[in-house]
């Protein structure tokens, strides 16, 4: 005989696999997506490009080219010769509407 217990346990280990195999499969596609995105070259052709798309917006493309510094490259302090630049951050702030059922923000 099968206790209430083991049952609740046994129910619990099922829904958190099924949640846990979602999340994987989730994943999954947006990794695949990510890796068949189109490679393109940093050139003059590629404003026009954006320019073009729709929403003005590239989802998933790896972009190819020389990058430069806006003033001088980071040096590792672990690996001789290594450099690299930092990219510009845009930060988008979004409005904060007051819920007054949770009482939060």
């Amino acid at each position: 005989p099968i206790t209430p217990g083991e049952l609740l346990c046994l129910g619990s280990s099922l829904a958190f696999s099924g949640l846990f195999y979602y999340l994987y499969r989730r994943k999954a596609r947006v990794v695949a997506r990510i890796q068949e995105a189109p490679k393109l070259q940093v050139d003059d052709k590629l404003p026009a490009l954006v320019s073009a798309a729709e929403g003005r917006c590239l989802p998933y493309v790896a972009l190819e080219g020389i990058v430069l510094p806006a003033q001088a490259a980071l040096t590792s302090h672990y690996h001789e010769g290594l450099q690299g630049v930092i990219q510009k951050l845009l930060l988008k702030e979004h409005r904060l509407i007051w819920n007054s059922l949770a009482r939060g923000w």
